[in-house]
Order: structure tokens, then C-alpha cells, then sequence
């Protein structure tokens, strides 16, 4: 009886399925309101569920709540699934929503997302599995705002400071996976949680190497040391080679950023639109993607992301045409005699920006046009450049989200110190759309909104919207039921198995 006990326990050892993952830095908090970083965020989102989530196809859908409905415009009511435990076993309840909701906006509490709920007026439950939500006013990220992952009340409740607690360090979520243990600058092992209410997923452990150096990384990835990794597009064209092509699939898919060249509005050489018309047209976008990233990448026409509810795809890529960007220099007096020059401000650290400034530069040489180029250290550039608005000229790019706030970026409130509208765009109409926008929570009424938003952001040229880079990821071939997806491949990982 004990050697088939003990072969049972053998075979259960090896029978026990790892998916090899890797981190370039060691997290900070493993708290799905605290954390800031990437690396806290990623490990945090297997350990979390919040209210809501996003699909496959980026459209919102439950994930602990069972249904919602908006009673009225601002009065909205969560049902919760009766099937969630923490990892500890205990039920979630609407004490948990109540309890994280006012973790969030604790003043003593600080985080990155608490301007997420400004507009949220109280939060209530109404029972063990029911929610009120009230807001202010109509609000159209009032479920959006709600897929931060939730906190255990019966946990934290008498906890007196969450910034210093050791739950940040030792955290009970309710997510497909249980963390094992955490050290900093250490692997982090992860394992399969037996009650997640989705269903316990296929793979037994997610095994993340700590590896800060992306060179070590790459090694490790050829090696099949690790089963998923990034690429980049020169290594995808000169330094893998069939057998690495035979063990991994390669997946292509825009990331979600765009780069930009953004013009100071407030300098008298910008406020014409001819000028800016003409140095749209005097620079070629797709040789820009096919020199960068061997074509690992797409033009960028607009503010928002291709493929998604805002995006305008009545707006086509601007072509090059050099005889007209030298119409409109003219136009606007500009010539060989008195050429335009500017100068155009990048950070270091960031090889792509500089290169792109430089082919830009080339480009424009072509139309009589001169851009000095200058490239600062990160922090400098922010700090005497950038936050005072001390520059002609910028080469930066902004992440880009599945749901949009086009006040940040383009409400010309934005535009003092300190805010994001770092070029000062300011248009009446534009202000007027995004303020009616943020109001609705029907999508379909937001996407009309914010489609003449992008048109009319991509005629005024703020901006030089340049490109996308796509976003390169190589997968071992031994993991079977991946579905790639418009926001990526991780939504159906329960579902992924390895082979035998």
C-alpha cells in the first residue's frame, strides 16, 4: 500500500504541468489598488478579479459581478456571482466592493487610480450580494472603473496602514492563481487555485524567472527556458532561425502606443495650419515602420486605437507629397531664401526615438526644411523641457487604452502646467464633444462622439501621428488552446494546456 501511495505522489509530481514566464524587474506591491509598476501589475492580475473585465474582443463583460444594470443614468446596481472565494475559502460578499471602494479614495492611501472613481457619489451594499453604485452624474467609464481588482474585507478590515501592511507582500485574492511565495529580485512561483469560480485552470504552476537583463531574456527564450516571451523585430529578422521557428509560434499584433511628433501650438511658426500641413505631407510614415521595425508596425493616423469603438476609419494615411508640402511652405513663407527650421527635442534611453528623429530630419531635407535634433537625458527632458513647455518641438509617444479619455490629452483645460495637453491644442468643439462624451453611457453614442473627435483632431494636426509598433510575442509550440485576440493572448489562459 505505502509504494503505490508513494507512486501515486511520483506520478502527481511529474503529471505537474509549468508555464515558464519571465519578469525584467522584481514587483513592488501585490495589491491590485497599489500597484503602480508593471511588473506589480502583471503578477497581481493572476492573483485579482475585479467587478468586470474585458473580452477577447475588448468589449466589457462580468467577471465577479453576475449582472448590472443602470437604473437610472447614475444609479447603477451590481448582482455578485454566489461562487467566489477568496483563496482563503471565504465567500465574497458586496462587503468586499464597499470595503475596496473606500481603500481606494483613503487619502492615507496612495495610488495611481483614485481620480478613477472622482465621479462615483457613494457606494453601498444593498445586501450579501448586491451593490449600489451612485455618481454624480452620467459618467462613461462607470463599469470601467470598476475592474480593479477587489480587497478582502474579513482580511484588512482592522488593518490600520495598507501602504506598509504584509498583505502587499503576502495577498489573498480570488484569482486562477494562489501565489507560493514572494521575494524581491527573486523567481515568483504561482499556483493553480482549485476553487476559481471560472474553473480551476489546466496548467498546474506559472513559474516567473526573475531576469532584469532583455539580452539574458532573449538567450533563455532560444533556449526554451521560457514558454512565451517578446521579440523584437530585429531579432525576428536576424537572429532566430528555423529550428527556433519550429519550437515557437510568432504572433503579431499592434501594441497599444503610438509615437508622435507634437507641435508647440503656442510658437508663431506652428499656428498656421499650412505649416503643419506641410510637414505631414513632406514625411513618409511607412518608410518610417518599414526602416524601424522591418514592418513590424503600422501608420498611425489618429488619437485613438485602430480597431476599436473610436477609432475613425474614414481617416485615411497621409501620403507623402513633396510638391505640395513646398505649396504650402510657400504659402506660408517659406522658401529656399528663408527656409522653416525648428528644432526637435527626444530623450535618450530610447534608440527607436532617435533614429526616427534622424529619418525625419532626412525627410524633411528633401522640402528645404531644417530640424536640429537634440537628445536629453529622460528626467532633464521632462523637468526643463517638456513640463514647462520649452520646446518647438517634441518626438514622444502615450500608451493607448481599449477605453479612451480624450480629456487628459485634448481638453484645452489640460493645457496649463502640469497637464497632459503638452502641445496647447485648444478647440472649442473638440471641448464641447469630449464633455458631451463623458456623460454617455451608452457606447454606441460615445463612439460617434469620439470618431468626429479623431477626425477632427487628425485635420487640425496637433500632432504628427507617426506610427504603432506591433507587438511581437513567441509562444512554445507545446501549449495547446491559445487564441490570439485584438487585446492579446492571455484572456483564455485557464484554458491553455501543455502537451505531454
Amino acid at each position: 500500500m505505502r509504494i503505490i501511495f508513494l507512486t501515486l505522489i511520483l506520478f502527481n509530481f511529474l503529471a505537474s504541468s509549468t508555464l515558464n514566464l519571465s519578469m525584467s524587474s522584481s514587483p513592488s506591491r501585490l495589491n491590485p489598488i497599489l500597484a503602480n509598476d508593471s511588473a506589480s501589475s502583471e503578477i497581481a492580475d493572476w492573483l485579482f478579479n475585479g467587478l468586470f473585465k474585458y473580452d477577447k474582443d475588448g468589449n466589457i463583460t462580468t467577471e465577479i459581478a453576475s449582472s448590472y444594470t443602470f437604473v437610472t443614468p447614475t444609479k447603477l446596481i451590481v448582482k455578485l456571482k454566489p461562487n467566489v472565494l477568496w483563496h482563503d475559502k471565504e465567500r465574497v460578499t458586496s462587503k468586499d466592493v464597499v470595503f475596496t471602494y473606500h481603500k481606494i479614495i483613503d487619502p492615507k492611501v496612495f495610488n495611481s487610480i483614485k481620480s478613477n472613481f472622482k465621479e462615483v457619489e457613494s457606494v453601498k451594499a444593498l445586501d450579501e450580494l448586491s451593490v449600489e453604485i451612485i455618481y454624480k452624474k452620467p459618467y462613461f467609464k462607470a463599469l470601467e472603473t470598476w475592474m480593479v481588482g477587489l480587497l478582502p474585507y474579513h482580511i484588512l478590515k482592522d488593518e490600520k496602514d495598507l501602504m506598509t501592511s504584509s498583505f502587499n507582500k503576502n495577498p489573498i485574492g480570488t484569482g486562477s492563481y494562489k501565489l507560493k511565495e514572494f521575494k524581491t529580485a527573486q523567481d515568483i512561483e504561482l499556483v493553480a487555485n482549485d476553487d476559481f469560480f471560472e474553473g480551476r485552470p489546466k496548467i498546474d504552476k506559472i513559474l516567473y524567472k526573475f531576469i532584469p537583463d532583455s539580452n539574458t531574456s532573449f538567450l533563455y527564450l532560444k533556449q526554451k527556458k521560457l514558454d512565451i516571451g517578446g521579440l523584437t523585430p530585429m531579432q525576428v529578422k536576424r537572429q532566430i532561425d528555423d529550428g527556433f521557428k519550429d519550437s515557437f509560434e510568432i504572433l503579431s499584433r499592434p501594441s497599444f502606443g503610438f509615437t508622435y511628433l507634437g507641435f508647440n501650438l503656442e510658437n508663431p511658426k506652428f499656428k498656421d495650419i499650412k505649416v503643419r500641413q506641410a510637414l505631414s505631407l513632406a514625411i513618409n510614415r511607412q518608410e518610417l515602420v518599414d526602416i524601424l521595425f522591418f514592418g513590424y508596425g503600422e501608420v498611425c493616423n489618429g488619437p485613438f486605437m485602430p480597431d476599436s469603438f473610436a477609432y475613425n476609419e474614414e481617416i485615411k494615411e497621409t501620403k507623402q507629397n513633396l510638391q505640395k508640402a513646398k505649396e504650402l511652405l510657400k504659402e506660408a513663407g517659406y522658401d529656399e531664401k528663408n527656409p522653416l527650421s525648428f528644432e526637435l527635442i527626444t530623450n535618450t534611453g530610447n534608440d527607436i526615438r532617435v533614429n526616427t528623429a534622424q529619418i525625419l530630419q532626412y525627410q524633411l531635407e528633401k522640402v528645404g526644411v531644417i530640424m536640429k535634433i537634440r537628445v536629453m537625458e529622460w528626467q532633464a527632458f521632462l523637468n526643463t523641457v517638456v513640463t514647462p513647455r520649452k520646446f518647438e518641438t517634441v518626438l514622444l509617444g502615450w500608451s493607448l487604452a481599449l477605453m479612451p479619455d480624450a480629456y487628459p490629452l485634448w481638453h484645452s483645460n489640460s493645457a496649463k502646467l502640469g497637464g497632459f495637453n503638452l502641445v496647447n491644442y485648444k478647440n472649442e468643439k473638440i471641448d464641447e464633444l469630449i464633455e458631451k462624451g463623458s456623460g454617455t453611457i451608452n457606447k454606441d453614442e460615445l463612439s460617434v462622439i469620439y470618431k468626429e473627435i479623431f477626425k477632427i483632431i487628425a485635420n487640425d494636426l496637433p500632432y504628427l501621428f507617426l506610427y504603432i509598433p506591433d507587438s511581437i510575442t513567441a509562444i512554445n509550440k507545446d501549449i495547446k488552446n491559445i487564441e490570439p485576440s485584438f487585446i492579446g493572448i492571455m484572456h483564455n489562459q485557464k484554458d491553455w494546456e501543455i502537451k505531454e
